[in-house]
């Protein structure tokens, strides 16, 4: 494991723009501007990782937790000679005026844009959850702030809003980037095992993660045509702000569940960046000590420490028995 540091793909000297490495959980509007929330730390971890190596770092995101801004003032911008920066713009990633906002700056403020990571997530919470339907007359007390049910002219769900429709159009400015300043780049996204199995426990995240990979690796012959590298790492159960931060989720881990630090899928993201042999819409799976690339056919299920959580099964256990019971509101 590990990236090769002498290559021509080396990220020393190199441009990023990151969203999602504010590193945590802060208020999140969505385009129905009810207050919700959104949570990081992979891609602050990256951020990290890419400045400790020359790569300077935008970083699009609502709010900056402390371990942020730290990072933000470590490596200021101007930067000093010789010296990465990282700069922050506030970035609501629901919002395309927002994230072409983002890009603007970044082109703007760096010489070349070299990578670039649509990384902002949510893992399905209540407030977007496939199981908790949005408000109506029938189901007033819901949590969700997806919708409401009559919302006029579209209703919107949260999870797909960020985890989907946000790195499509962060990845069409990319692209419109590189191919009409006959430049290449890199188009790194954050997925997960998810986009390769499934749950009945947060089926708008699944649908999401399998959703970019498809996205993913219809983008792969870029690179042997204009040059853009298009990439996903994929994470087992990775130690965010996420599980510390929402109850719902809080409750799922047990003593003996074995999570992946958020490093060593920043340090599997470095190698999709650095390593020749991936780019043509690779899709690294990144388990507790181990990757594989995901096969396109015949795929066997993933298997590793840093994969399960006690608690999920429990909570699809729950699922079925409401079903059978009172049923869904919506």
């Amino acid at each position: 494991m590990g990236s090769t540091a002498n290559t021509p793909l080396s990220v020393t000297g190199k441009y990023a723009v990151i969203t999602g490495a504010g590193s945590g959980i802060y208020p999140y509007a969505p385009v129905h501007s009810l207050q919700i929330l959104t949570y990081s730390g992979i891609n602050l971890a990256f951020a990290r990782l890419l400045l400790s190596k020359g790569c300077s770092v935008v970083i699009g995101d609502l709010a900056l937790r402390p371990e942020a801004e730290a990072l933000i003032s470590q490596y200021p911008h101007p930067p000093s000679a010789g010296k990465p920066s990282a700069l922050f713009h506030r970035t609501n990633v629901t919002s395309w005026k927002d994230l072409s906002s983002l890009w603007e700056t970044t082109v703007s403020t760096f010489p070349s844009v070299d990578i670039v990571v649509p990384g902002a997530g949510i893992f399905e919470p209540r407030w977007s959850d496939f199981w908790k339907p949005p408000r109506s007359a029938t189901n007033p007390d819901t949590p969700s702030t997806d919708g409401p049910a009559d919302a006029d002219p579209v209703g919107t769900y949260a999870t797909i809003e960020v985890n989907l429709t946000h790195p499509i159009r962060l990845s069409q400015l990319a692209i419109g980037h590189w191919t009409t300043t006959k430049t290449k780049g890199t188009l790194l996204h954050v997925s997960s095992c998810a986009g390769h199995a499934y749950s009945i426990g947060t089926p708008l995240y699944y649908a999401s993660k399998h959703g970019l990979h498809g996205f993913v690796r219809s983008l792969g012959g870029l690179r042997a045509e204009v040059g853009i590298r298009v990439c996903a790492v994929a994470p087992g159960a990775v130690t965010t702000p996420l599980w510390s931060g929402d109850p719902d989720k809080r409750g799922m881990r047990a003593a003996e569940d074995k999570f992946i630090e958020p490093e060593e899928i920043a340090d599997a993201m470095l190698e999709l960046c650095e390593r020749e042999e991936y780019g043509d819409g690779t899709i690294l799976e990144a388990l507790k000590g181990k990757r594989r690339v995901v096969p396109l056919y015949g795929l066997a299920p993933p298997t590793g420490e840093g994969l399960s959580i006690t608690g999920f099964e429990e909570m699809q256990r729950g699922i079925y028995a409401r079903l059978k019971g009172e049923g869904l509101r919506v």
